[in-house]
């Protein structure tokens, strides 16, 4: 019997122009009436989450940074897990060698030093607030919740992301959240520790807790949860590694979901 969902934002809750449909509304109110909980958790600030908080009727903490900032859903501060202060200069380094934009998320900022970089208008789209501007990283080393190198050649962002396992190993977490963004957080700010947490603090057995999701960042909370659901968007791998596969994000996928595998099952 599953008792609480947690689920990926972008390219799962959300549509690709990164808006909630009623149907997905709606699938989420379901849930609360059935008795079981929703979370959500994303590669996102936590500013760029708050906007669900009203729609979704959300009372759970917001995971953002992977599980690098758990807030609640007034965004007090729940629990932090920042980047090793002696790894930041060295990871701004490697991404950087490979070519690749960074972006630094510090306490409440979002630090760029293009502001016409890759991605940066799109993500200030979608998470409904601008970077701040600044000459160089140099300094910035302390209360670090997320490193993000960005670009739009994907081998560079993958071949990154290797080097970042082999350079800095268990020190840090390093994952796709898109194929363009290779996001370093601190090791245990990943989805799977938020299935433990959330775990934890509702006293839920994992195996009572379903996950949605569909990049690779997502396949760790697959791997934590007693139900896990790739989106048809997914790549196949992700697919491959979840129980059940939705239909895409731009088909409702997610409220497809919620229907078909948690509350058919509950009504039976």
């Amino acid at each position: 019997m599953i008792r609480l969902l947690l689920s990926d934002v972008d390219g799962t809750l959300v549509q690709p122009d990164k808006t909630l449909t009623q149907r997905s509304i709606d699938a989420v109110h379901a849930l609360h009436d059935a008795g079981i909980r929703f979370a959500v958790t994303s590669g996102r600030p936590p500013r760029g989450m708050s906007m669900l908080v009203a729609p979704l009727l959300l009372r759970t903490p917001l995971a953002a940074f992977n599980g690098g900032l758990v807030v609640e859903p007034d965004l007090d501060v729940v629990d932090e897990k920042v980047v090793p202060d002696d790894l930041v200069a060295q990871t701004i380094e490697l991404l950087e060698y490979h070519e690749l934009s960074v972006w630094v998320y510090q306490g409440a900022d979002w630090l760029v030093r293009d502001a016409d970089g890759p991605h940066v208008a799109r993500e200030s789209e979608t998470v409904q607030f601008a970077p701040t501007v600044v000459e160089s990283f140099e300094g910035v080393d302390g209360g670090v919740a997320k490193i993000v190198g960005v670009s739009d050649d994907h081998d560079a962002v993958a071949r990154a992301g290797a080097a970042a396992h082999d350079e800095l190993g268990d020190h840090v977490s390093a994952s796709r959240s898109q194929a363009y963004y290779l996001d370093i957080t601190h090791p245990q700010a990943n989805k799977g520790c938020v299935v433990r947490f959330l775990s934890a603090k509702y006293e839920i057995s994992t195996d009572e807790i379903a996950t949605i999701g569909d990049m690779p960042n997502d396949v760790l909370m697959f791997a934590h949860s007693g139900l896990s659901i790739a989106m048809g968007n997914a790549d196949r791998e992700v697919q491959r590694a979840a129980r059940r596969v939705t239909t895409s994000n731009d088909e409702d996928g997610f409220a497809n979901a919620v229907d078909r595998y948690i509350l058919s099952e509950r009504s039976q």
